[in-house]
């Protein structure tokens, strides 16, 4: 398949041509409610389809089917990351008005990381055939392991990025609105609402390692796996606001998944010097599973409605008060007004005293 610079270039111009849109539309924080989240789902939902019949005209059945197969494996991934995300704000207890910015950025940084996982992979494929082997072997395992662990959940208190970040970035013990960053007199500080950021791409970084090898078993094609990957991830944001009260619904979605997992595993290992299983048939297998297991899931917990998952009694985390907040200096400072403001580490035992401390002894000896 032939793509031109051209198509390359205008991908990615109508992909920041919609972030911008979308940041746009959610410039002020609100609740984001179920009907909002169902419009901007089909929005994002008719992007990617469209984009793949335009493929389908254009470059054919073959390869049209190859974006639809890589489409769906990364659509029905991502609605395991939506979970783990919903798991993440409930602990945390992050305002749902604030929760949109959070993705935002974590729905950015993760078009970055798979974009250079795809260049990585794709380069390494190329130079070293065999490793589609290792691809297949870890398919396997990983859906072997999930299908083991399909009742099991993430602890983000035990969480590794997270005790990494806590212990090198000083930070606040308080949510101050949608800022990742606040100034104190003398110290620059995190929030929680960053150290959310960073745990939020850490976890789409691990469920990257998953599914850059799984669409790599459904096409060989560097455009079709970055923009299949794209358009999946571009709904993330809208398909996590209609989701995340529906958690206790899909009972089997995790089991289905691992037999994706799984299946594309055997084709890709099939693939390399066996047998070529049509991308037709590969698309219908993927397709069934996914619908089986939700409908399964939908009928086995039919009669419930939407429920959040239960927030912890007492959240690591608070929110400070409109004074904390007005009295918050402006975060960089002017030319001419002092130097730049600088991160210092703050030990995290000492709290809000080590930085009033800090500010009493003056700006100069901090």
């Amino acid at each position: 398949m032939i793509v031109p610079l051209w198509a390359w270039l205008a991908v990615l111009l109508f992909i920041v041509l919609m972030l911008a849109v979308d940041l746009f539309a959610h410039r002020r924080a609100h609740v984001i409610g179920a009907r909002e989240a169902a419009l901007w789902s089909a929005v994002w939902v008719a992007f990617g389809v469209g984009f793949g019949v335009l493929v389908w005209q254009v470059y054919g059945a073959e390869f049209g089917q190859q974006y639809f197969a890589g489409y769906l494996i990364e659509k029905s991934l991502a609605v395991d990351n939506v979970f783990i995300w919903a798991i993440i704000f409930t602990y945390f207890a992050v305002p749902r008005e604030y929760q949109h910015r959070v993705l935002f950025f974590g729905v950015l940084g993760a078009l970055v990381f798979r974009g250079i996982f795809i260049a990585a992979g794709a380069a390494i494929i190329a130079s070293a055939g065999w490793v589609l082997y290792f691809f297949a072997a870890f398919l396997l395992v990983t859906g072997y392991r999930m299908l083991r662990q399909r009742n099991s959940h993430l602890d983000p208190e035990k969480s590794r990025a997270l005790r990494l970040f806590r212990k090198h970035v000083p930070m606040t013990d308080d949510f101050h609105g949608q800022r990742f960053l606040v100034r104190r007199p003398g110290v620059l500080l995190a929030t929680p609402l960053l150290a959310v950021l960073v745990l939020v791409e850490a976890t789409d970084i691990i469920f990257a390692i998953d599914s850059i090898p799984a669409i790599f078993a459904v096409t060989d094609d560097v455009f079709l796996v970055f923009t299949a990957n794209a358009f999946a991830i571009l709904g993330l944001r809208a398909m996590y606001f209609l989701l995340a009260d529906l958690i206790h619904r899909f009972i089997y979605l995790k089991t289905g998944l691992a037999l994706v997992l799984i299946w594309v595993g055997i084709k890709m290992l099939l693939k390399i010097d066996v047998y070529y299983i049509p991308t037709q048939v590969s698309l219908a297998v993927i397709a069934a599973i996914l619908s089986v297991s939700v409908a399964a899931s939908l009928w086995a917990t039919r009669g419930q409605g939407r429920r959040p998952l239960p927030a912890p009694a007492r959240p690591p985390f608070g929110t400070a008060s409109p004074q904390d907040i007005a009295d918050l200096e402006p975060l960089w400072r002017r030319p001419g007004t002092g130097s730049a403001p600088v991160l210092h580490a703050v030990p995290k035992q000492q709290g809000d005293d080590a930085i009033d401390q800090q500010s009493r002894s003056g700006p100069d000896n901090v």
